[in-house]
């Protein structure tokens, strides 16, 4: 009585294996849609280099945004599906959040605000833009001169006076 009951599973196993045999081979000759548009990093500055990695995207294709040149993706061997690309982003680009497009295998994919671009920093000057001391400058440092002059003249008169007692 136990071997209808195996025989049983046997079939039903192999039913299931034979009615998803053809979905999968139908699935293989499909076009894969790019999708997860990865860029790193998330906040760059002008000048800097940006790594733009995409899914469903075997073949390789383009990446494109306002702040960087038309960059191409390479397949990465061993990762199924994905490309990868580098991007320099430009040294005139305004600050603030950018979208990228991937186009592969003839279909594109847009991820809004993918990366940020920050302002550069001015340096190399200490934080001043100007050269020399101001007017400012000059009158506060007098007054301390002068206030130190008449101090240490007010202590050296009383140390003198203190000998003559």
């Amino acid at each position: 009585m136990r071997n209808p009951r195996a025989l049983a599973a046997a079939g039903a196993a192999a039913a299931v294996l034979g009615l998803t045999a053809p979905v999968a081979v139908a699935d293989g000759g499909r076009v894969p849609n790019p999708s997860n548009i990865v860029a790193l990093p998330s906040v760059i500055a002008r000048g800097g280099q940006l790594t733009i990695t995409v899914d469903g995207c075997p073949h390789g294709g383009t990446a494109t945004s306002n702040a960087f040149p038309r960059t191409n993706l390479t397949p990465i061997n061993g990762a199924n599906d994905t490309s990868k690309g580098t991007a320099t982003i430009d040294a005139d680009a305004r600050p603030g959040p950018y979208d990228i497009t991937v186009h592969c295998s003839g279909r594109s994919l847009t991820r809004p605000a993918a990366f940020t671009v920050i302002g550069g920093v001015r340096g190399g000057i200490g934080g001043s833009s100007t050269s020399g001391a101001t007017p400012t400058d000059v009158a506060i440092g007098g007054a301390l001169v002068a206030a130190a002059a008449v101090g240490g003249g007010v202590f050296w008169m009383r140390r003198r006076a203190e000998k003559r007692i």
